[in-house]
């Protein structure tokens, strides 16, 4: 297992357990690492900016889920209007909305007062980078849920109130993860990160439930959750293409320009 020289803590816990799991593992540092790994199956946990120049060469095959994923779920399980636009479209937004990358941390992730507040030039980013445009809503919780194929194998609470506050999962979480994998899991990759909360509403006591956003599991988190079980996912969801299911083929993940 290949992983970012940007040591985290997610990397230190699945070092260890691809270890305890009898695998090699090696750190990228450079274009040396690459040539001595072409060649040999390898399976990847990092950034995806170093993913795009490693693929290639290693054979890699990185699932993520479509693009417009989020914005095409049925509203009862988003609880919010969510539009996938590009960022030029989001420009002329003139009241506040939350915008974000499909998959990646081009442009911060916020609630943005109105278009004028985006970034307009960068590196990363121009008129036509896809963003999704949704409502503002607060979640009382968030939850990350690793599942593989279509189960939910391990999963953690990271936040309360948009503040880090890693937990265990809770049975609500995991209950919602399968009602939507029920009805749309045919949707989503092999491997998938999902991150799931209850909307905090204070004209509604009840508890409403919803997807924040899917995510890619070789570039997330894993909180409080079961390494060990993060580590089955990250290998399917970063992994050898001659190893690719056919069914994944549709999710790997298109080396265009990313961040």
């Amino acid at each position: 297992m290949l992983t970012s020289a940007q040591a985290t803590s997610t990397t230190g816990l699945l070092t260890a357990a691809a270890t305890r799991r009898g695998l090699a593992t090696a750190v990228l540092t450079g274009p040396g690492t690459v040539e001595e790994l072409t060649g040999r199956p390898v399976h990847w946990y990092g950034g995806p900016l170093a993913a795009a120049r490693i693929a290639a060469p290693l054979g890699l095959a990185l699932l993520e889920p479509e693009d417009d994923w989020l914005a095409r779920l049925p509203e009862e399980f988003t609880r919010r209007r969510i539009e996938l636009t590009t960022l030029a479209e989001a420009w002329t937004l003139r009241h506040p909305a939350f915008v974000k990358p499909p998959a990646d941390k081009s442009v911060p992730p916020a609630v943005y007062p109105d278009g004028s507040r985006l970034p307009r030039t960068g590196e990363r980013i121009g008129p036509d980078t896809p963003v999704l445009v949704s409502e503002p809503v607060t979640f009382a919780a968030e939850y990350r849920l690793f599942l593989l194929d279509g189960e939910v194998l391990t999963g953690s609470r990271y936040a309360r109130f948009g503040r880090l506050d890693p937990a265990p999962l809770t049975a609500a979480a995991t209950a919602f993860a399968r009602r939507l994998l029920d009805a749309v899991g045919d949707t989503l990759p092999s491997a998938v990160a999902l991150d799931v909360g209850p909307i905090a509403d204070p004209y509604d006591p009840a508890e409403h439930w919803a997807v924040v956003e899917a995510n890619l599991p070789w570039f997330a988190h894993c909180y409080a959750a079961d390494p060990d079980r993060v580590l089955d996912i990250v290998l399917r969801a970063a992994g050898p293409s001659a190893q690719l299911a056919g069914p994944d083929r549709r999710f790997v993940r298109t080396l265009r320009t990313i961040g």
